[in-house]
C-alpha cells in the first residue's frame, strides 16, 4: 500500500485552499501514483471567527471541499481521506470538524468527527477555544484500505492514547492523523507523541499537517509542518521539509504483524480501573 502526505499552508480563502489542495493530489499522483492520499485537518480553511466558519461550513454531500475530494478518488481510481473539512450542523451555531473518506469509486466510506477540542492557551500566550466554533463527535472510526484497517483521528486527538487503544482494539493497522499543530508545541511535542502511538499501538501512524502562518482577527498564527509517516516499531520513514508539499511511503502490512507477534502488548493489556 502505497501513501502520499500532502501538506498545506491553508488561509482564509476556501477557493484558494480547495485549489491548492487539488493541485497537490494531482502532484502525488503524477510523481508518486499513490493507492490512498492524506489531506491535513481544515485544509479547506484556516482562521477567522466561529461566525466565518459557520458560513463557509458544508453540508456533505454538498460543497466544493466535499466534491473535489470525491472528484479526485473517482479521477485517479485512489483513496482519498478528505483530512478534515468544516461540516455545517443543522440547527446549530457550531460545526463539525469532520474527516470524510472516498473509496476508489468515489463512494464515502468513513465520517470522522473530532472527539476531542483544542481548548488550550499555548505558552507565546494564544488562546485557542476550538469548543466556541466546534461541536465534538462521540465515535471511534475506522474503514477498510483495500484489506488494510485504517484508523481515524485529528490533531489534539493525538495527546489522548485511549483513543488510538480503541482504534487498535477495532483492528486498525493504519492510523490517520490529519493536523494544523500550533508551532510551538508542535517543535516539542509533535513528532514525539506521533512515535509514541505507533509504538503504542504497533500500527503505522500517517500524519498530514498544516504549515506556515494564517491570521485570526489581526493576530498572525503559526503552523508547525513536518507531516511524516511512523512505522510500528516507531521509526519515521517518511518526513515533509517546510512548506506545502508531498511526502510518500509504502506501507508494509507484514511489519505491522511481525511487530505484534514479537511484542503481543494487545494480548498483555489489563483493564485498570482507578483506586478511589
Amino acid at each position: 500500500m502505497k501513501v502520499s502526505i500532502i501538506q498545506m499552508n491553508s488561509v482564509s480563502d476556501k477557493a484558494a485552499n480547495i485549489a491548492a489542495a487539488e493541485a497537490l493530489i494531482e502532484r502525488a499522483v503524477r510523481e508518486e501514483r499513490p493507492d490512498w492520499v492524506l489531506l491535513p485537518e481544515f485544509f479547506d480553511w484556516a482562521g477567522g471567527s466561529a461566525a466565518i466558519k459557520r458560513a463557509n461550513a458544508e453540508a456533505f454531500p454538498d460543497g466544493p471541499a466535499y466534491r473535489m475530494a470525491r472528484a479526485q478518488a473517482i479521477k485517479h481510481r485512489i483513496f482519498v481521506h478528505a483530512g478534515s473539512i468544516m461540516e455545517k450542523i443543522e440547527g446549530e451555531e457550531r460545526i463539525h470538524n469532520t474527516s470524510v473518506v472516498f473509496d476508489r469509486e468515489g463512494g464515502e466510506i468513513a465520517r470522522y468527527r473530532k472527539i476531542h477540542l483544542f481548548d488550550v492557551t499555548t505558552p507565546d500566550g494564544a488562546a485557542y477555544r476550538e469548543s466556541q466554533a466546534v461541536k465534538a463527535g462521540d465515535q471511534v472510526v475506522t474503514y477498510d484500505c483495500d484489506g488494510v484497517t485504517v484508523g481515524c483521528a485529528i490533531c489534539y486527538d493525538l495527546r489522548f492514547p485511549d483513543l488510538f487503544q480503541a482504534l487498535m482494539e477495532t483492528g486498525a493497522q493504519v492510523i490517520a492523523l490529519p493536523a494544523a499543530f500550533t508551532l510551538l508545541t508542535g517543535k516539542d511535542h509533535w513528532e514525539v507523541l506521533l512515535r509514541a502511538r505507533a509504538i503504542e499501538t504497533e500500527a503505522y501512524v500517517c500524519a498530514s499537517a498544516q504549515t506556515g502562518s494564517f491570521t485570526v482577527g489581526n493576530e498572525q498564527r503559526h503552523t508547525y509542518g513536518h507531516s511524516l509517516v511512523v512505522d510500528p516499531w516507531g521509526h519515521v520513514v517518511a518526513k515533509a521539509s517546510d512548506g506545502p508539499g508531498v511526502v510518500s511511503a509504502r506501507l508494509d502490512m507484514d511489519r505491522v504483524k511481525r511487530v505484534r507477534a514479537m511484542i503481543p502488548v494487545a494480548e498483555h493489556r489489563k483493564r485498570l480501573s482507578s483506586l478511589a
